[in-house]
């Protein structure tokens, strides 16, 4: 049983696999030669505390000069759409702005509409009692309600977690609350439910959008991350965490999200257990304990002093001969029985050659991480020595490229697992099928492996000890084998996508692409953004308030940087934003 023990250590080693700072996470960060640094215009950024009000603000800034609305218009427009600002465009394209509004609750009035007197005494329609005109609030959409009523409508929906869309109370109504009044009425009475709808609007920005994931860390790192492309990608945050940005777990490519996790639950539920359970015990028809036959004889007896037959699992008197039991007959059982058994023993015995190899290439990957330190030491004897050798990228790249294919060998067991299993594809493909495809993928897969040891060996090779002649030897070797292992990736990922999963009529599994350069580290987002004039985000028909303003647009100086934001900086002694507080706090103060 020491195996199930070790599949304990697999779900923990498996965990710490893409976060431990000592493996290949560690090397990329640490040192310029192992790191990839992101190309211009990267198209993952990551978005802090400080940066996520100017994020929001970029997006909300777009839709305000795009369709001349207020803040708190384009707000609910983008929570509509999920922050998905191409899709708000297509849909403006396709139906025009009214169905554009009419969709996301969004009715734009003028002031002079909302701004008309009331009656001294207005009616409200929810608690049936007249009010005075003061006591009452008219919203977008014209309907009118006292003050009380509409805050406890607002503080109900807050608490119900819907802050981000509250609708007017009037019967059939879709139109979607201003947050400032919303805010004012709520603050009145509960202040701090006031600054937990503020929060929650300035959170939607990453809960409702489905480009922007928090980083997975623990502790949490506080940043999020947001990408422009493809979410089937593997991202780094600037905490130095490599992740999947589709599930959030660590970076598992070439396999899918669907096969991690089922793999990672296999290892971490010790579900083999059963499967060994089944395979060579059976239960006692007494006490239920599971029961190991040691002998040859289909007769066994539990610890509890319960005889019952092996073959069907009934309890049975103690007299029996080599080839009956007394009194007992199962033998419509033994076949069924026996496939059973058989079934259970050969989907643990595949489970173990899959589940050997990837924890084989784990512990690889893991001492391999320690020939940094060690080639490190190397370099620095060599370059003392008086040689004309004095550029050693060519050890650096080797070894960075060493685990960029061990780590994609490592994964790539999980996938053969499920891939050419009965668990997942097994109404896609004929049997004739996948071993065919099983063929071709183990090709490509064993090449890879031939290749990686290759390299591994001779990156291990004391070349402070040997002539200049020899050296040069190894780095040519080295640089050659750099390149077939990385050509190799690419054409193992090309055979996954078009030829395995690409072939399915159920498109429901998705890999990260495979990148030469490893997995692209997110670049920070700027916390200042430049603000045109803030006369342009002010709908055209109509003069607005300073309050309906956007938060941010306040005069910029030459930096590009809000005045009001450097004032809050100076002001406060802190130049950071918090999370907690509103835009509209934040310009106040």
């Amino acid at each position: 049983m020491s195996l199930l023990l070790s599949m304990e250590d697999c779900a923990s080693d498996g965990d710490n696999y893409c976060s431990d700072r000592d493996s290949l996470d560690g090397i990329e960060n640490e040192e310029p030669e192992f790191q990839c640094a992101p190309p211009k215009g990267s198209t993952t950024k990551v978005i802090t505390k400080e940066s996520l009000l100017a994020a929001q603000r970029e997006d909300l800034r777009r839709v305000m000069e795009m369709l001349s609305l207020r803040e708190h218009h384009a707000r609910t427009l983008l929570i509509h759409y999920r922050w998905d600002v191409e899709r708000l465009v297509a849909v403006l394209v396709e139906k025009g702005k009214a169905c554009l509004f009419a969709e996301a609750g969004v009715t734009v009035v003028g002031h002079q509409d909302l701004d008309s007197s009331l009656p001294s005494i207005v009616m409200c329609d929810i608690c049936m009692e007249g009010r005075p005109g003061g006591e009452t609030t008219r919203v977008d959409c014209g309907h009118c309600f006292c003050n009380n009523c509409w805050t406890e409508h607002f503080m109900v929906k807050i608490n119900e977690g819907q802050s981000r869309r509250i609708r007017c109370m009037a019967h059939k109504c879709n139109s979607i609350c201003d947050e400032a009044v919303v805010r004012n009425l709520v603050s009145k009475k509960h202040p701090d439910m006031a600054e937990k709808f503020d929060r929650f609007l300035l959170e939607s920005y990453i809960e409702d959008n489905k480009r922007v994931k928090w980083c997975p860390s623990a502790p949490h790192c506080g940043n999020a991350i947001r990408i422009e492309d493809d979410e089937f990608c593997e991202v780094e945050c600037s905490c130095g965490l490599q992740f999947c940005f589709s599930c959030l777990s660590e970076a598992h490519s070439p396999c899918s999200c669907i096969m991690w996790q089922l793999w990672v639950k296999k290892c971490r539920d010790e579900s083999e257990t059963v499967n060994w359970i089944t395979a060579h015990t059976q239960p006692c028809p007494k006490c239920h304990k599971p029961v190991e036959k040691n002998g040859g004889c289909n007769l066994v007896s539990c610890i509890c002093g319960q005889a019952f037959c092996w073959l069907c699992g009934g309890a049975t008197g103690r007299d029996h001969n080599w080839s009956s039991i007394t009194g007992h007959s199962c033998g419509r059982f033994k076949v069924e029985g026996e496939k059973k058994s058989e079934r259970a023993k050969r989907d643990h015995y595949r489970y173990i050659h899959y589940y050997n190899r990837y924890r084989a290439h784990t512990d690889s990957f893991k001492q391999e991480s320690k020939l940094k330190e060690t080639i490190q030491e190397r370099v620095s004897i060599t370059e003392e020595r008086d040689s004309r050798l004095r550029d050693f990228s060519w050890v650096n790249n080797g070894l960075y490229r060493l685990f960029r294919s061990r780590r994609v060998l490592s994964y790539s067991y999980p996938f053969a697992f499920y891939m050419f299993g009965d668990e997942l594809f097994k109404d896609e493909m004929t049997k004739e099928e996948s071993e065919i495809k099983q063929h071709l993928f183990e090709d490509q897969q064993q090449q890879l492996e031939a290749n990686v040891e290759k390299l591994s060996k001779i990156l291990e090779e004391p070349f402070d000890q040997y002539s200049e002649d020899k050296v040069m030897e190894i780095r040519m070797q080295v640089i050659n084998l750099s390149v077939i292992t990385d050509t190799l990736c690419h054409k193992l990922y090309e055979c996954i996508e078009n030829d395995l999963l690409g072939s399915l009529q159920f498109g429901n599994h998705n890999i990260a692409p495979y990148k030469s350069k490893g997995i692209e580290r997110a670049s920070e987002l700027t916390a200042c953004w430049k603000s045109n004039n803030r006369d342009n985000y002010l709908p055209s028909d109509h003069e607005a308030s300073e309050s309906d303003r956007p938060s941010g647009s306040g005069c910029s100086d030459e930096s590009g940087c809000s005045s009001r934001k450097r004032a809050r900086k100076d002001g406060v002694g802190s130049g950071l934003f918090d999370l907690n507080m509103p835009a509209e706090v934040i310009d106040r103060n």
